[in-house]
């Protein structure tokens, strides 16, 4: 049984004669301990805080029944992991599908992975809003930049936070719909020519983020957890 944000998907999977039904993955409309297995794919990243990301795989382990296992994968920032760039990386010039750039992840060591004398925008950009409280010459808390950075497709990140365009093109609306786009319903000939671009939040996991938030729960163990192009994947059991 497959579940979704998105009712175009959803739509599409009972076309073909499958059962899905629309969902928020924060609260499943499934009995607990009532599943053999569960599997998230790329969906985890989408969450904006690190509360609701373990909100989601808890409530992904609540459906499962003692024994029961389930596979995440999330995007990586890790990208040219071992010495070996990820397919993302290498189909840079060759991309297929260039109207919607999607495929697994980018790159970056993790923030907090980073060597004593390398900076990064997130840095930079921290230490320069606590220096603008600091010459205020009040005793205002310094607070977080509420802009993220916009990703350039197929190159590294420069953010664990971050926003990917998604670019649609006219005439490829079917198309675009099956890999799980934002739709532009409505749209006029004229706009849909403009070649609109949807911005969607994604949080990629640094090495061993996903595990050390599995590990958080005392209703799992983890079995396994691995690399895979451009992911990072883990697989549960229900306790």
């Amino acid at each position: 049984i497959g579940c979704d944000r998105s009712k175009n998907l959803v739509d599409i999977c009972e076309e073909k004669n499958f059962q899905a039904f629309v969902c928020d993955a924060l609260s499943v409309p499934i009995r607990s301990g009532s599943c053999d297995a569960c599997i998230s794919i790329a969906v985890i990243h989408h969450f904006s805080t690190a509360e609701r990301r373990l909100a989601s795989i808890r409530e992904l382990a609540r459906l499962l029944r003692p024994g029961g296992t389930a596979l995440i994968y999330v995007w990586a920032m890790e990208q040219e992991y071992k010495k070996q760039k990820s397919k993302y990386l290498k189909e840079k010039n060759g991309s297929k599908d260039k109207e919607v750039e999607i495929n697994t992840g980018t790159a970056q060591r993790p923030l907090s992975d980073q060597m004593p004398d390398s900076s990064s925008q997130d840095s930079a950009c921290s230490d320069r809003l606590l220096n603008d409280s600091k010459d205020e010459g009040h005793d205002a808390k310094p607070v977080a930049d509420s802009r993220l950075p916009v990703h350039t497709n197929r190159t590294s990140f420069h953010s664990q936070d971050l926003l990917v365009p998604w670019h649609l093109k006219s005439g490829t609306k079917k198309r675009v719909e099956s890999v799980g786009t934002v739709l532009f319903p409505g749209a006029s000939k004229e706009s849909k020519e403009l070649s609109p671009v949807f911005h969607r939040y994604y949080h990629v996991f640094c090495e061993g983020e996903l595990e050390a938030a599995c590990r958080s729960l005392d209703c799992v163990r983890v079995l396994k957890s691995y690399y895979d192009q451009g992911n990072w994947c883990v697989v549960l059991e229900k306790l």
